[in-house]
Order: structure tokens, then sequence, then C-alpha cells
């Protein structure tokens, strides 16, 4: 049986990240706050880690922070990349993603690719082809 709580303090201390609050719905939230003197607090929001599919979200969330805002260009390039790191992290600590974790990483990237489409991105990166809509 995994030992949820474990990797979720072994994660915070970690990366350095806090909880807000955990969430009861399946949505997450990450973003900083800069104090006094330029101390930076990292924040997210997401379900309390007790399957994998909250697991994966929250481990989404942290990545945010791990690979950093805006080192990537493309909004729907860093969404892709955190869902990659989250789901390293997931066997890395011995969880194998489920088809609820697949699917909601595909899903969430459809929606980003599709986002970025709609807003008029000039060129798709190879690795997000995939999640680009087929035309009819």
């Amino acid at each position: 049986m995994v030992d949820y709580a474990s990797i979720v303090q072994k994660v915070k201390q970690r990366y350095g990240v806090r909880v807000r609050r955990w969430r009861s719905s399946m949505s997450g939230k990450a973003w900083y706050v800069v104090g006094p003197g330029g101390r930076v607090t990292n924040w997210i929001e997401s379900p309390r880690p007790k399957t994998p599919i909250s697991l994966a979200l929250f481990l989404h969330e942290v990545g945010h922070h791990v690979i950093g805002f805006g080192a990537y260009r493309r909004r729907c390039e860093e969404e892709f990349v955190v869902w990659m790191w989250a789901l390293n992290e997931m066997w890395r600590y011995g969880v194998e993603p489920d088809e609820k974790v697949n699917r909601r990483v595909e899903l969430s990237m459809r929606y980003a690719v599709g986002k970025a489409l709609r807003r008029g991105i000039k060129t798709l990166p190879q690795s997000l082809m995939p999640f680009a809509p087929q035309a009819a």
C-alpha cells in the first residue's frame, strides 16, 4: 500500500512548497508570493493525495514550481513538461499512473493545445502534435 502522506511530506520539504488548502475538487492551482526582502513563498492548492489521480494533481501543481513559471514561452508546452515531470515523480515514488491519470493528462493537454490554437499560436512544438484536434 502506498503511503501518500509520506510522499507529500517529502515533496513539500524537497521543493519548498506550502499547501494553502486541500481542495475537495479534482483541481489545483500554483502560485508564488514575493514578500519583504524578496523572500519567495511557493503555494499550491490541490486535492489531498489519497489515490493515484489525486497524487498526480498534487505533483502537477508542485511541478509548476519545480519547472519554473515562464520557463517556457508557450503555456501549453509548460503544461506538457509539468505533466511529464509529475508522471516521472509518481514512478520515482513507486506509484504507477493508472488509466484515470493517463486520461486526465490527455484531456488536460488537449485543452491546453486547443486553447493555444484558438488564440492563434503560430507554431506548435512537435511534442504537442498528438494533442492537436484532428481535421475532419
